[in-house]
């Protein structure tokens, strides 16, 4: 008989933010979800800089998701299973990597910030993700995420749902690409947004809703 040793290695026992993280991840498999994919043209997003110092085009995204919550309010939402909760103020979660894991660090009263006030809250909060100075307050109370790889080049993503919320946003990378431009072929920088959906709480229309309004306020 021959017999197979296992590979030597290391075994890290998930602790802390990675542990509670793994439980609602697995919390968040066993909802019944559905995808929507839209393509933005970033150009006006991509002048944000230049038109609000010291605001970025993760800013206009968090400013376009705003108003588009307000405008389809059933996605600032949460689900027990057993009831939906539609809030009045929208609290944007951003998933910010840190060393110690993903986390995902809430601006609260989003609807009441402009631009350069998101900018602000946005910056303090993810510098104190990446120093591990978040409070309890920090963390909760969120009732949208939004998540953003595309400045590590991820071009498009799924993500998983942040529960007891009801969607997410993945943010993918801004690429050149040509597109009709009403017969003028143009060549646009374009990036593409998916939402994911808790299909026991909204339906396919009100996410198309609220991508086609997000997409609306990046490209005005």
């Amino acid at each position: 008989m021959t017999t197979t040793e296992s590979p030597a290695g290391t075994t890290t026992p998930l602790k802390g933010m990675r542990k509670v993280a793994a439980r609602r991840m697995v919390e968040a498999w066993a909802i019944p979800v559905f995808h929507l994919t839209v393509e933005v043209d970033m150009t006006h997003a991509l002048g944000t800089r230049e038109r609000t110092p010291g605001a970025t085009v993760t800013d206009a995204l968090l400013a376009a998701c705003t108003a588009a919550l307000q405008a389809h309010p059933s996605l600032n939402a949460h689900c027990d299973g057993a009831a939906v909760t539609v809030f009045d103020e929208v609290n944007l979660g951003i998933a910010v990597a840190t060393d110690a894991g993903l986390t995902v660090p809430v601006l609260a009263g989003a609807q009441a910030l402009d631009l350069s006030g998101l900018a602000a809250a946005r910056r303090d909060v993810v510098e104190r993700a990446r120093t591990g100075k978040l409070t309890r307050a920090d963390l909760t109370g969120g009732t949208f995420t939004v998540s953003n790889l595309g400045m590590m080049g991820i071009d498009r993503f799924d993500a998983i749902l942040n529960p007891p919320q009801v969607a997410i946003l993945a943010v993918g990378s801004t690429k050149q690409r040509q597109v009709w431009n009403d017969g003028d072929p143009a060549w646009r920088p374009i990036a593409e947004l998916t939402l994911t959906c808790d299909h026991r709480a909204v339906d396919g229309a009100a996410g198309a809703g609220f991508l086609a309004t997000l997409r609306e306020h990046l490209q005005a």
